[in-house]
């Protein structure tokens, strides 16, 4: 009899998408071939740019790519699939109508993960730091302040320190630069923003994370969510 396995939509980068599988294969513990999990990855690198369509900077819409997905993982039996773009989030419902294969959804895991570990009361600015696209559609504002936070976006210029970390280096294959990244983050934690918490909003920034963690900052990342979310609901399939 078949295991149980899951599917991992495409769309992010695929430098993304390698560094989602590492962390995923590394947190399952695995010590032989057959105790790994089963999943299947779309990695569909010709999916239009999500952040140009929401700003209305091209035409070509990532819906109709993306739902082939989602209709081909749920043709060959997939128990649940993993959306791990931030930034298409912003077309979730529809994603979500299009099957019945539930889909994880990774703003509310995170923020989920921040009430943990980083309680409003103690932390309520909340830093985000992603895509313009994500910024643009609110994706975590909705999530954040329905938590009891107070979202802190950048403002331009240091938005555009966020995309050059996303679209030069890593989307852009230039050598990862841990300052540059350092710096990016701090800048949130001080005035004129004064966050108590950044809140890593986009695959390609969860590159850098893996690549250089910083235990030492109040950071949450996504995807690292996401990949710790995957693992139990993997695991517990095969324990039915």
């Amino acid at each position: 009899m078949r295991r149980p396995f899951f599917a991992v939509l495409g769309g992010m980068g695929t430098l993304a998408t390698e560094s989602y599988v590492r962390l995923l294969d590394a947190r399952t513990d695995a010590h032989a071939d057959q105790e790994y999990l089963d999943y299947v990855v779309f990695n569909d690198a010709g999916v239009p740019d999500r952040t140009a369509f929401i700003l209305k900077r091209s035409d070509e819409d990532p819906v109709p790519a993306i739902l082939d997905d989602i209709d081909k993982a749920t043709a060959i039996g997939a128990s649940f699939l993993v959306l791990a773009c931030n930034t298409e989030h912003y077309f979730f419902d529809r994603f979500q109508e299009r099957t019945s294969v539930p889909i994880l959804h990774m703003p509310r895991l995170a923020v989920r993960e921040m009430s943990q570990r980083f309680p409003a009361h103690s932390h309520p600015r909340v830093g985000f730091m992603g895509t313009e696209g994500s910024r643009a559609a609110g994706v975590y504002r909705r999530e954040v302040e329905a938590a009891g936070y107070v979202f802190v976006e950048p403002d331009d210029a240091l938005q555009h320190r966020v995309d050059s970390l996303i679209y030069d280096d890593v989307k852009g294959g230039r050598p990862l630069d841990p300052q540059r990244y350092r710096a990016v983050i701090e800048a949130f934690l001080a005035e004129p923003y004064e966050c108590d918490v950044v809140l890593l909003g986009c695959t390609e920034l969860s590159v850098f994370n893996e690549r250089f963690p910083m235990p030492e900052l109040p950071l949450v990342d996504a995807q690292s969510v996401l990949v710790d979310e995957t693992v139990r609901r993997a695991k517990a399939l095969l324990a039915d």
